[in-house]
């Protein structure tokens, strides 16, 4: 996002291939020389020059989220995945924050294939080498995740279609099956997994950033889940 509040799509983002010095954590402001792309007429999509990148300030947590809810209190935030499309429709948005109420389910789908074809590697090397600048050597390709994680929930806003289901590609979601395959095996992961994702972030404030998937406009993905504390209530009189 923008300090305004207004969300941008920056793309690519080859962060295994960044130096040291310009790769940013979750929650840090960055500058950079961005254009608008011209493949991706999605209107907060642009181009990102990946040197120019300068790193700025994190913003902590501090427990209760106050500095970042400053932040997330700019955007709007919608009732529903409909309402989201709805504003697709109306004016051209493709990225947005939705408000989740109940978490009902979710689907872990076992690809067939456990590594990449070898059409997908070769694309994913092709894709990886034009991102160096010309730099020389060798990338090792990045590791497939073959699981598709789909989220069951309900939102504030009554719809026909609850619950509502979508497929998360959330960066975070794929390092934590990636970290957990290694510390509990194959046959053990999907424990602690389906743990935090039916119960640890449904305790939380939890919301969904969805994003539209760009040769599909109406198809919707949870891009990324936040998840403050919940604010405790206050005492009316």
């Amino acid at each position: 996002m923008e300090e305004d509040g207004s969300l941008i799509r920056l793309f690519p983002v080859p962060f295994r291939l960044i130096s040291g010095d310009q790769q940013f954590s979750k929650w840090q402001w960055i500058s950079a020389k961005i254009e608008k792309s011209r493949d991706d007429h999605r209107p907060e999509s642009h181009k990102l020059k990946v040197g120019s990148i300068q790193l700025g300030d994190c913003i902590p947590s501090d427990g209760d989220w106050r500095n970042r809810r400053h932040y997330l209190e700019k955007l709007p935030v919608f009732d529903s995945p409909e309402d989201l499309e709805q504003a697709r429709q109306r004016d051209g948005t493709t990225i947005g924050l939705v408000r989740v109420q109940k978490i009902t389910d979710l689907t872990l789908t076992e690809h067939k294939n456990k590594d990449w074809t070898e059409e997908e590697r070769s694309k994913l090397e092709r894709s990886q080498l034009s991102l160096l600048d010309d730099e020389q050597g060798e990338v090792k390709v990045l590791e497939k995740i073959p699981v598709d994680f789909h989220y069951h929930y309900e939102c504030p806003k009554p719809s026909d279609a609850a619950p509502f289901r979508h497929k998360i590609v959330d960066w975070e979601i794929g390092a934590l099956y990636r970290n957990l395959i290694r510390t509990h095996g194959e046959e053990g992961w999907k424990r602690p997994f389906k743990h935090k994702l039916l119960e640890e972030l449904p305790a939380k404030d939890l919301m969904f950033l969805m994003g539209t998937v760009h040769r599909f406009p109406g198809q919707w993905l949870i891009i990324s889940l936040i998840y403050p504390p919940k604010q405790p209530q206050q005492s009316l009189f």
